[in-house]
């Protein structure tokens, strides 16, 4: 496939979810599924595919890194790029967000109209990585 199609959001904050789910569906012309946890998202994952996974670092229950470490163990999400998204941009929290072998991070607040085209490079980086 060379065009990203699919992005599954995870993110707790309705209306950031809200606002990635219009930037992508409607801006980015892209079929969107939003999680509102880790878990649900862990339960969707499969049968929805996606190309991408827009994951949030803070969320209560399961942690972005701690959501990506249980689905990188799904068969699903084999060569599925994963791109952080955090308000933290500290250089060390940066790395240390990238050490967990992510294709990228958006920084938030993100622009909602140009986060389809952010997302492209990191899902094109991330293809084939499994």
């Amino acid at each position: 496939m060379n065009q990203l199609r699919r992005v599954m959001c995870i993110e707790d904050d309705p209306d950031i979810r809200m606002l990635i789910e219009f930037s992508l569906s409607t801006v980015g012309q892209l079929e969107v599924l939003s999680c509102a946890s880790g878990s649900q998202a862990l339960a969707s994952v499969t049968a929805f595919a996606p190309n991408l996974v827009l994951l949030d670092v803070m969320m209560p229950g399961m942690s972005g890194p701690e959501t990506l470490k249980a689905l990188r163990q799904l068969p699903a999400m084999k060569g599925v790029a994963v791109v952080f998204m955090t308000a933290q941009v500290m250089p060390t929290e940066v790395e240390q967000l990238l050490l967990h072998g992510v294709a990228g991070l958006i920084v938030k607040p993100f622009d909602p109209m140009t986060l389809p085209q952010d997302l492209q490079p990191f899902w094109e980086h991330g293809r084939g990585a499994g």
